[in-house]
């Protein structure tokens, strides 16, 4: 067997081919060979979108779930009992499922947690509910959703909340009009009319504008008329490239994005400095004192040489959850007993971080904001 390296980087993390190497969650924590049998303990199994336009999402989101994992470890919160966190790359944007799906059907894994991004969390879910996988669905990155089913537990602010949280923080200082600047046709579709609903409540006046090639473009499109303010629905890579689009103009302008663009990475992506960019975002910032940002803060800078980011974060209080759920049963862990724990879908406090779920089956309506100022810091 070989042992987990205490320090492991990202850089190292790749080397190891993280594909396909696994971390049993018992001192010491030791890497797993890839054969498995029946006598295997309970796996969770992590889904990583590998599609380019989603790297900057998933991998910051998965370092942090690798975090809390491996910190997970050196704890016995399990009282004996051996848990393994293993990882699955899917792309979003060519997927096929089949053999995902004969993976998950192994009874030694006993729920999917943190699936990211997006577009690979929502077709998990769907293929999950198609093929009647009695399997925990826990913590995705799903902000698209409205209602969760009797397999997924989201526990982030969803779309819709975000969208609502950046109007209103508009409206409130007086902006009546806003931009809603869509990267793509696709983007369009998925966003349209969330942003029209959460507008109309807050009595905005929305003027639309759709991309269809390079974001730039779309940037030195604005007019004198154009609002100050733009409401940007799509990814960081192509958030850059549209700031750089409005830095041709004249009239100083403020952007809006949502928990999906990685703030942290967008200056490097080479998006314009004057343009200043707001985020919302669906946890806590990161140099927040809450108890679970702390710990988040010290075992990020103990196991691995990355920065903080609002995305990591994320991985990893969607780790601390399941971790926590799956401490709290008693007995066997296995899907069946897992599954029935987290369909109780109680309250749960992780550091300061609270989940509690409501009728629709979501679990925060956490959302707040930082801009990250023409001068390239984020402040909250």
């Amino acid at each position: 067997m070989m042992i987990c390296p205490p320090a492991l980087t990202r850089r190292s993390a790749l080397r190891l081919g993280l594909a396909s190497t696994t971390c049993l969650l018992a001192a010491p924590a030791v890497l797993a060979q890839s054969s498995r049998s029946k006598s295997d303990p309970p796996t969770v199994i992590q889904i990583v979108d590998t599609a380019i336009s989603q790297q900057d999402v998933a991998k910051d989101f998965f370092i942090g779930s690798l975090a809390a994992w491996q910190d997970f470890g050196s704890q016995d919160s399990l009282r004996g009992r051996t848990v393994v966190h293993r990882k699955l790359e899917m792309d979003s944007t060519a997927p096929d499922w089949r053999a995902a799906l004969a993976e998950l059907r192994d009874p030694s894994i006993v729920a999917v947690s943190g699936s990211v991004s997006e577009g690979a969390a929502r077709q998990l879910a769907q293929h999950l509910a198609a093929a009647k996988l009695p399997l925990a669905h826990v913590a995705p990155w799903l902000q698209d959703i409205d209602h969760a089913d009797e397999r997924t537990f989201p526990i982030f602010a969803n779309r819709q909340m975000q969208i609502r949280h950046a109007l209103k923080s508009l409206s409130l200082v007086g902006v009546r009009e806003i931009g809603a600047v869509f990267a793509s046709a696709r983007d369009r579709g998925l966003y349209k009319e969330s942003v029209t609903s959460a507008a109309a409540a807050l009595q905005l006046q929305v003027v639309g504008f759709e991309g269809n090639g390079d974001p730039r473009d779309l940037g030195r499109q604005m007019s004198a008329k154009s609002p100050v303010v733009m409401l940007f629905l799509g990814g960081t890579p192509e958030l850059a490239r549209f700031t750089q689009g409005l830095a041709d103009q004249t009239r100083q302008r403020y952007v809006v994005a949502l928990a999906d663009v990685n703030l942290q990475i967008l200056r490097q992506m080479g998006a314009a400095p004057g343009i200043p960019v707001i985020g919302a975002q669906v946890v806590p910032l990161t140099r927040s004192q809450m108890p679970v940002v702390q710990a988040y803060r010290g075992t990020l800078a103990r196991l691995f040489d990355e920065p903080t980011s609002s995305l990591s974060l994320a991985g990893y209080l969607a780790a601390r959850y399941t971790q926590q759920v799956l401490a709290g049963t008693t007995g066997t862990i296995d899907r069946a007993s897992v599954l029935a724990a987290f369909q109780q879908r109680q309250a749960a406090d992780i550091g300061g971080f609270r989940v509690s779920y409501d009728a629709r089956g979501l679990g925060s309506t956490y959302v707040t904001q930082s801009m990250l100022t023409v001068e390239g810091r984020e402040v909250g």
